[in-house]
Formats: C-alpha cells, structure tokens, sequence
C-alpha cells in the first residue's frame, strides 16, 4: 500500500490527488490521507512565486507532521497580476524520498468584480462566492468551475496537475542525472 500524505483537507484537493495516483499508477494501492497544515506564504499567495513557495511550504509542513508516508504533495492556489489583468492557478509539489515533482494547473484570467475583492484583501473562494452568490466554491468547483458552468472544475484543473507532477515517480530512468534514486512507478 503506498501512503501519500497531502497537505489540505480541502476535499477538492484530496480527491484530485487521490485520482492522479490512481491514473498515473492504476496497478498500485494507494492510500490518500489529507492532513491540516500551516502555510508560510498566508491565506492568498499574489505571485507565481508566491504560489510555489506556499505549495513547498505545505509539502514541509506534511511531510514533518507524517514522516512514514510514501509520497508528500503540497497544492497552493495563486493570482499574479499578468499586465492590467489577474491570472489564477495552482502549484503542485510532490516528493518521495529524495525526488521532487513539480507543475503547475492551467492558468485562467478572472474578471474584473472578482480582481477588485481580491485588491480588497478577500481570497479568491470568498470573492468568488460573493460575486456568484455561492457559499464555500473553494471546496467545490472553483472559480474555474463557476466560469466555465462546471465544464471544467477546481478538481480536474489539480488533478492533472497532480499527474503532471508525478511525471518523475513515473519515468525515473529520465530523470535520474543527478537526483538520486527514484520510486519507480508504472
């Protein structure tokens, strides 16, 4: 059974990770576990690098509080001013052992009502539920999810993400020069 310990209990996030392991290595048990953690970046990262800085954040935080687990994934959501525009995405980072991962979901522009709450100080799931007249969409389908009437949502923008990631664990022979020893997937 391979253990993977995420970073959120936001249940988006667990389930989109759980379905990329299963994708990615369909003949392997895994056992998805989402754990609370603290993030050092705080609650809305306003930079890409803000975004990647709170998913390695995350991914330390689990990985100290579950030490005996096979795989450790960090997610953080960002916006980043691209111009006069906000664009949304998330970071993914998953470890194992010595290897890393990393990617990042497709990248979306928000509209203006959302950007000026977000300039006020809300996260983008409170904007979001202010402008759409919904309640806790961060757990649901996402500001993506609300924009697109749910053709895509929060869950498949990570859950690729998350295979993407796990491109490493997947291909090891690829990108063993210079990282070590890699868990070989499928």
């Amino acid at each position: 059974m391979v253990r993977v310990a995420v970073a959120s209990v936001n249940p988006v996030k667990v389930q989109a990770v759980r379905e990329a392991f299963a994708g990615m290595f369909p003949q392997e048990a895994c056992m998805v576990v989402g754990h609370v953690v603290i993030c050092s970046v705080g609650a809305q990262p306003w930079s890409d690098e803000g975004g990647l800085a709170g998913a390695v954040s995350r991914l330390g935080e689990v990985r100290a509080q579950v030490p005996t687990a096979d795989f450790w994934v960090g997610l953080e959501g960002g916006v980043a001013e691209v111009g006069e525009e906000v664009a949304s995405f998330g970071w993914i980072v998953v470890q194992s052992g010595m290897w890393i991962g990393k990617a990042k979901t497709a990248t979306f522009f928000l509209p203006p009502l959302v950007v000026e709450l977000l300039k006020q100080g809300y996260e983008l799931g409170d904007a979001d539920d202010i402008v759409f007249g919904t309640a806790n969409s961060k757990q649901g389908l996402g500001a993506i999810g609300l924009l697109t009437g749910g053709v895509l949502t929060r869950a498949t923008l990570y859950r690729d993400a998350v295979m993407a990631a796990l491109v490493p664990f997947r291909h090891a022979e690829l990108y063993a020069v210079g990282n070590g020893k890699a868990v070989k997937g499928g």
